[in-house]
């Protein structure tokens, strides 16, 4: 299929942490394959080409593997990218097949303004779905325009995209909607955060 990404794979004989280096030096990307009870598979991927695959079709990115010049679909697990220098330290790959569904986590992304005095609080990044496994959608969008104070938005209340089902709990709570702090409260609560810090630093010690 044309929006699926081909790939080289290429088997790794050599592992741990040294092997693991080794193999990012060369520009790769460590990675394991699993799934529908065949024995993982430990491959090497180019590092650029599968980054580039990731920024345009995100975390859950089908894959369709070269290895050793058969094709294999695969999902995009798990990745993990170094905390500092940013660069993608392993991954885990899913065996999946045409026609399958899956389940996994999808990003959920707040979309417009609620309505004036109020704050929108976000309580969940992601949701879990099950959907056919070439089509996951990259995110989940929730819509807050206009909404008032004191509105909650549950996964059960979140529109998804057709053939896509909700995986997780439908009682999460994702977004909170509540009044905005006025800027008299606001202050309020400064003045009173200072004068308990001056009343703490005058208050004579205790014997």
């Amino acid at each position: 299929m044309s929006d699926v990404n081909l790939i080289e794979a290429t088997p790794r004989t050599e592992f741990g942490k040294g092997a693991a280096r080794r193999t990012r030096r060369d520009g790769n990307v460590p990675a394991v394959l699993y799934g529908h009870q065949s024995e993982p598979q430990h491959l090497a991927l180019d590092a650029r080409a599968f980054a580039a695959i990731l920024r345009a079709h995100g975390t859950n990115a089908v894959l369709n593997l070269v290895i050793d010049g058969q094709q294999q679909l695969a999902m995009t697990k798990s990745v993990v990218v170094h905390p500092i220098r940013r660069y993608i330290e392993h991954a885990d790959l899913l065996i999946i097949k045409r026609g399958e569904r899956v389940t996994t986590d999808v990003n959920v992304v707040v979309v417009g303004d609620a309505a004036a005095g109020t704050l929108v609080t976000q309580e969940a990044n992601t949701i879990s779905i099950e959907a056919e496994a070439l089509h996951v959608p990259e995110t989940i969008n929730v819509l807050v325009e206009g909404i008032e104070a004191g509105t909650q938005i549950l996964a059960s209340d979140l529109q998804l995209p057709e053939g896509v089902a909700l995986g997780g709990d439908p009682e999460a709570l994702i977004v909170n909607v509540i009044a905005a702090p006025s800027a008299a409260a606001m202050d309020e609560e400064g003045e009173g955060t200072a004068a308990d810090a001056v009343t703490a630093e005058t208050a004579p010690e205790s014997e």
